[in-house]
């Protein structure tokens, strides 16, 4: 991910922040802890869960790569301030996948940045041009079949 940080600054212009999560899951159960909180407790100030806390002021696009099941970063979609890419392995991976199965699944560095400049050419912060170069420069084959319905 810090190499897709540091290529995406470097020939794309693109800033960005890196963040690791250790458990989603705790995210997910902290989100839903403060919804019914905030159920039972009407009239007291409401709770952030914590990952809104984090991210509600960041700009830009919503980008997570993880060896794990898209559906874990999926999971906490609701408490974030925009709508989440995900890259991930469908459950097909490990603490540390060789870079083959990295690649193969899509979650290597050359996805994230296309995932990312995909994303801001959605928002129309980029033209979609741009992810076409970085589809190509990238060696990203884009009729390849879906890792995760192959």
């Amino acid at each position: 991910m810090i190499k897709a940080q540091e290529i995406l600054e470097s020939k794309y212009d693109v800033s960005a922040d890196v963040w690791s999560v250790t458990s989603y899951t705790e995210l997910y159960r902290d989100g839903h802890a403060s919804e019914r909180w905030n159920m039972l407790h009407p009239a007291d100030s409401a709770r952030l869960p914590y990952v809104t806390q984090c991210l509600k002021d960041a700009p830009g696009v919503l980008i997570a790569a993880s060896d794990y099941v898209k559906a874990m970063p999926d999971a906490i979609d609701r408490w974030l301030p925009r709508p989440l890419t995900v890259l991930g392995t469908d459950g097909f991976g490990g603490a540390r996948p060789a870079p083959r199965f990295v690649i193969f699944f899509e979650v290597d560095y050359r996805y994230v940045i296309v995932a990312t400049l995909a994303a801001l050419a959605r928002d129309g912060k980029i033209d979609a041009s741009i992810v076409d170069q970085a589809i190509k420069a990238h060696n990203i084959k884009s009729e390849k079949s879906n890792p995760a319905v192959s």
